[in-house]
């Protein structure tokens, strides 16, 4: 059960965040000011003396990362919705092998299993 409200939170989180990086440099929500005009921005740079972050901040390429952001975050609830029984059961530890791996001829390129040590650890 606490695996499901986890992945759900998860879910809910990356959704909210999403649409907030994707929305907020670009509209002006509830009479606040403009994404490079914001209050602590401008505490910021009067204190620190780098005028040219405001600058930098209200660019369209900031404002595009962000967006970019919100929406890999869109990306990553959406692909959790679609993948919701697998990550479930990763998070009980009933992880099914991958049946490609186990059908796989084996080939030259294939990993060398692990051999042991022989130095002391001293």
């Amino acid at each position: 059960m606490s695996a499901r409200l986890t992945v759900i939170f998860y879910i809910i989180l990356c959704l909210e965040a999403g649409i907030v990086l994707t929305f907020l440099p670009w509209i002006h929500p509830f009479g606040l000011s403009d994404w490079g005009d914001n209050f602590f921005l401008v505490y910021a740079v009067q204190k620190t003396g780098l005028y040219g972050l405001q600058q930098t901040i209200a660019s369209g390429w900031v404002r595009g990362a962000v967006t970019g952001l919100g929406l890999v975050n869109f990306a990553l609830a959406f692909w959790e919705i679609a993948h919701f029984r697998r990550t479930i059961n990763a998070l009980d530890g009933r992880v099914a092998a991958a049946p490609a791996a186990a059908t796989a001829p084996p080939s030259s390129h294939a990993a060398r299993p692990d051999q042991s040590d022989h130095l002391s650890d001293h």
